[in-house]
């Protein structure tokens, strides 16, 4: 276990502020309390999640100046003492101990070691309040007195609540600041009020200031009303001027009730035909958006645009979706889609492309899980791990109404990833609208905002990927199953993809439909057998259901550090080299791996690169997962085959699994290495996902451990199929019709630690290693299944 990387990267003078702990314990005096805290959060060695700012160190409660006077005096005096060069006292000799004994006696202090410190702290992040057995088994282990480990818990704790209280103040201070220029506005139109009906100065005459301010407020909230009765017009496809009416207390027999509950709109609804694929009626509860501002109805009058574009499409067959036999797929007729619908988010911007795609699929989820999931961006990420690298809710407009997610809207940021160096991140800002449109159909959109941020003067960047109306449509089925109907509808700019992969692109299989509910499937697929009682056939019956778990969660963080190492996403910090000695197709990377325990501590290079092979995709995948040709690409297997010793299946298909091999030509020097191994495999693609992990570690893993220590760097494949216009050749029939061969576009990367030091320099060596170990990958892998060609 290590937490001390930040701890040794300090500098001496930080180091020694960071690691001097009193003997004494905090007293009840504020004085005392203050100036040990004060001593502390000038340390740049402690790693906290909040620190305070340089601007807020003067908040809270101000003492006497005379008081803070002597609080300097005493601090001054035991920093001093802090930074002497002696870490105990009882060690100098000779003439300085004289001198020493001959100066008055103050408080004596003892520096921790660095590796105490980080004990310390390791066990403050488990258990703040450890009891008196947990304190003197670490004081025995770290060779500190008892009392010694209690005071540094004590103080520790007090820093932390000081600094939560600083923080907690400066929120307070701002939500104070803004409240009193919310006030200073108020005012301000109330000294200068105008005539609604002129333009004019009004002439206020006898009325209160409290008859003033509700009359302004009345006026504000039947703008707001108007508003929305025409957003629901437009949505509803009839006038509401019944409800347009001027604001006045609700009756008992009112259309509209303006209250705070489940349901905005009263008993307002309606029925929107669906077709025979979801049912009959659509009852529609809109959502009531907060008055907070012309954007907040953009957004809404947005969100119910994208919403009857998404269904119409979802439902719509020829002419808008056109079956084409040359791809075996629907293909949106885009003179069609122009006729139809009126583009919700502006026109096309020059030089972009435009693709789509739908599919339709049943999956073993109800509709209900599947909303909450989408809507949920944590468990959206985890639920589709290859697609999205990163994503995050930047905002909640509406969170549903009746405690359900039937009218949530919220703003997202994304980053979804396609896993090739060729082929940049798109990073979309999008919102998402989740309406329920009968009992057990539910629907979700997605679109994007940054053309109405254009529009409100928000501060934008060049955006590279535009996300039409895009989602799916949910129906609940008999066994807790679900039938989803999936629409992509994305427009881009294809200027930085690799000419390899803009086929794929252009054609809707890279970022398409088919790829987000073949994911879906397999992962709900997973999710169904790891719920279950019984234990799959092949799996190694000697793993308990705790060490299954561990084992999976272990794997899962593996293959989403893999594919954050091929995309360059943002999960981690990557830094990009422009080596001459590199292949062109080649890149090339490295970051700083610093008080990270899931990985190595050290200089981290990542290559990566892609090529077409000749090759189906099932029959590549199946080489490469197979331990028995391992050997013919894999330097780690030293020329013989592996060996499967425990398994654990993550679906129907044997290929979706999470395997631990271990080799049966070992050395001396890996004795103590297996191999942990995830493969699954869908109509999207497949993956290949490896790593060497030490025997000692997976052990304590397969008992049912903590994996979040296990420390490894992953590797590995990822397959694509070809799309149409790929580079592969072309065969011809006897009688004169030729078709494209279908191929494999195939990634592979690799992930090494070149230096077990941070700070270190890396050297043009480590780069040509890396490099050579790549292309003869890919050179054994093409000559293993013949198509050096």
């Amino acid at each position: 276990m290590n937490f001390g990387g930040s701890l040794n990267n300090s500098s001496g003078g930080g180091l020694g502020g960071a690691t001097i702990v009193a003997d004494i314990p905090f007293s009840n005096n504020m004085a005392a309390a203050g100036a040990m805290a004060q001593n502390i959060y000038n340390s740049p060695g402690l790693s906290l999640a909040l620190q305070p700012s340089i601007g807020n160190q003067g908040d809270g409660v101000r003492m006497g100046e005379n008081f803070e006077a002597s609080i300097g005096r005493r601090s001054r005096e035991e920093e001093h003492e802090s930074r002497s060069g002696s870490d105990n006292i009882d060690g100098v000799s000779g003439d300085d101990q004289d001198a020493a004994n001959n100066r008055p006696r103050k408080k004596r202090y003892h520096r921790h070691t660095p590796q105490q410190i980080q004990e310390l702290e390791a066990l403050f992040k488990e258990c703040p309040h450890p009891d008196e057995k947990q304190r003197l088994e670490l004081s025995k282990r770290l060779c500190l007195e008892t009392r010694q480990v209690k005071f540094w818990f004590q103080n520790r704790r007090t820093q932390m609540k000081t600094q939560l209280e600083r923080h907690e103040n400066s929120l307070l201070r701002q939500e104070n600041d803004k409240l009193r220029a919310e006030n200073m506005s108020i005012r301000e139109a109330m000294r200068n009020p105008i005539c609604t009906n002129c333009g004019g100065p009004a002439i206020i005459g006898d009325l209160s200031l409290e008859e003033e301010h509700l009359r302004i407020e009345n006026a504000r909230l039947k703008d707001e009303l108007d508003r929305v009765c025409a957003l629901a017009s437009k949505f509803l496809g009839r006038p509401l001027s019944s409800l347009a009416t001027s604001i006045a207390p609700p009756l008992p027999n009112s259309n509209l009730e303006l209250g705070v509950g489940s349901n905005g709109f009263g008993g307002l609804s309606t029925t929107l035909p669906l077709g025979p694929d979801f049912g009959g009626g659509v009852s529609n509860s809109l959502p009531v958006v907060p008055p907070n501002g012309v954007e907040r109805s953009m957004f809404l009058e947005l969100a119910l645009a994208a919403m009857d574009e998404l269904v119409k499409m979802a439902q719509t067959d020829e002419p808008l979706w056109i079956r084409s036999l040359e791809v075996g797929r629907e293909i949106l007729n885009h003179d069609e889609y122009s006729r139809m619908f009126t583009p919700c988010i502006g026109i096309k911007p020059a030089g972009f492309l435009t693709e789509a795609s739908r599919q339709t699929g049943v999956v073993i989820i109800n509709s209900l899980a599947l909303v909450e999931t989408l809507m949920d961006s944590n468990r959206w990420a985890e639920m589709f791990p290859c697609m999205i690298a990163r994503t995050s809710t930047t905002d909640v407009i509406s969170s549903g109404m009746g405690g359900t997610r039937n009218g949530a809207i919220q703003l997202m940021h994304a980053e979804l990833q396609l896993l090739s160096p060729l082929v940049p991140v798109r990073e979309v800002n999008f919102l998402r609208f989740c309406k329920q449109h009968a009992e057990g159909v539910w629907a979700v959109v997605d679109v994007s905002i940054d053309t109405l941020r254009e529009t409100s003067g928000a501060p934008t960047t060049y955006v590279k990927c535009r996300r039409l109306p895009s989602g799916c449509v949910v129906q609940d089925m008999p066994n807790g199953y679900s039938k989803v109907t999936w629409v992509e509808h994305v427009e881009y700019d294809e200027s930085q993809i690799h000419h390899l992969y803009r086929p794929l692109l252009s054609s809707g299989i890279g970022f398409g439909a088919q790829r987000w509910v073949a994911a879906l499937r397999r992962q709900c697929e997973c999710l169904a057998i790891l719920m279950s009682s019984t234990v799959p056939t092949g799996d190694h019956t000697a793993i308990t259901a705790s060490g299954r778990r561990s084992m999976l969660k272990l794997a899962q963080r593996m293959t989403g550090n893999f594919c954050a190492g091929v995309c360059a996403s943002t999960v981690h910090k990557w830094n990009k080299l422009n080596a001459g000695n590199v292949d062109e197709d080649v890149r090339v990377m490295t970051r700083k791996s610093v008080d990270n325990p899931g990985e190595p501590p050290g200089i981290v290079l990542s290559a990566a690169t892609s090529v077409w092979l000749p090759v189906s995709p099932q029959r590549l995948f199946d080489f490469l997962r197979d331990e028995r040709l391992r050997s013919e690409w894999d330097i780690l297997s030293n020329g013989g085959p592996m060996q499967e010793i425990a398994h654990i299946a993550k679906g129907q298909d044997h290929g979706n699994c999470v395997s631990l091999l271990r080799s049966s030509a070992m050395n001396a020097n890996q004795s103590s290495m297996l191999i942990l191994q995830e493969t699954c495999m869908d109509a999207g693609g497949s993956l290949v996902v490896y790593a060497p992990v030490d025997i000692p570690a997976m052990q304590v893993v397969m008992s049912g451990g903590d994996s979040a220590y296990v420390a490894l760097l992953p590797s590995g494949f990822a397959i694509i199929p070809d799309g149409p216009g790929s580079p592969g050749p072309t065969t011809s029939n006897g009688n004169g019709d030729s078709h494209r061969v279908g191929g494999s576009l195939l990634t592979v990367a690799f992930q090494i630690l070149v230096n077990s030091l941070p700070t270190a320099k890396l050297t043009v060596e480590s780069v040509e290693t890396v490099n050579n170990l790549i292309s003869c990958t890919v050179q054994k892998i093409k000559a293993a299944l013949q198509c050096e060609s």
